[in-house]
């Protein structure tokens, strides 16, 4: 048996498709028909859901990055009137590099019940799909616009013992390749492009052959880059090469 309906309202915290409409769990589509009101990132991304799924006449908001702050004490206290909320992003996990930390927390504190619906995952998907090890994984969000910083995290995602994942804009993933190149250019990496999507794409090789590769350009689609870590085995193995090297 399933658990009996909240007496008060709650949230539901909906992991969306990442590109194929299709990926709609059946859990999501009856939850966003039970909901009261529905917290989007953008209202219009959303209808186009909404309309796949068959759902129609349901209350939508706007919730963003802009306005979240001003309207998650609103949305929770909707919800401790005995309101339904869904929130959903425009792909993916709500919170997770897309708005809605404020609402769940603002939830929490209000005693609201959370529940999230789990489903399509760009960083899931990517990591199963790049050939790279799975064993453990660091997923470090969208890469910083400035240079400095970027370079940094490229540097520390070499250096760690798992695989790290990013998120990066197609106008800068070629300048993200260069600085790979430049730092590591044997790495193992992958850039995954348009996951789930008619021109879903995977990119493996070493950070300098798809520099190589994508070069070229223009490349297009949202991508997440995944960066083969360094592991102790290996770092041991560069050190003796490397003292060997000294005193030959």
């Amino acid at each position: 048996m399933g658990a009996a309906p909240y007496a008060s309202g709650k949230l539901s915290v909906i992991c969306t498709p990442i590109g194929n409409l299709d990926d709609i769990t059946l859990r999501a589509a009856r939850t966003l028909e039970e909901a009261d009101l529905l917290a989007c990132e953008d209202t219009r991304h959303s209808l186009r859901l909404l309309q796949h799924c068959k759902i129609s006449h349901k209350e939508l908001i706007s919730l963003n990055d802009h306005n979240e702050g001003d309207k998650a004490p609103f949305l929770a206290e909707q919800a401790s009137d005995g309101r339904h909320i869904a929130l959903l992003s425009d792909a993916g996990a709500p919170t997770v590099s897309d708005p809605g930390f404020r609402l769940v927390n603002a939830c929490i504190d209000a005693g609201v019940p959370v529940s999230v619906i789990p489903g399509p995952s760009a960083v899931i998907t990517a990591l199963a799909g790049s050939g790279l090890p799975t064993h453990a994984f660091y997923f470090g969000g969208f890469l910083p616009v400035k240079s400095g910083k970027r370079q940094r995290l490229l540097e520390e995602a070499i250096e760690r013992d798992a695989t790290s994942l990013f998120f990066e804009s197609p106008h800068r993933i070629l300048k993200t390749l260069a600085a790979l190149s430049e730092l590591a250019p044997d790495q193992p990496i992958c850039v995954a492009r348009e996951l789930t999507k008619k021109f879903e794409t995977y990119h493996r090789g070493t950070a300098a052959s798809l520099l190589e590769e994508l070069q070229p350009g223009p490349v297009k689609g949202e991508i997440t880059l995944l960066i083969q870590g360094t592991s102790e085995k290996e770092r041991k193995q560069a050190l003796r090469k490397e003292r060997a090297a000294k005193f030959s």
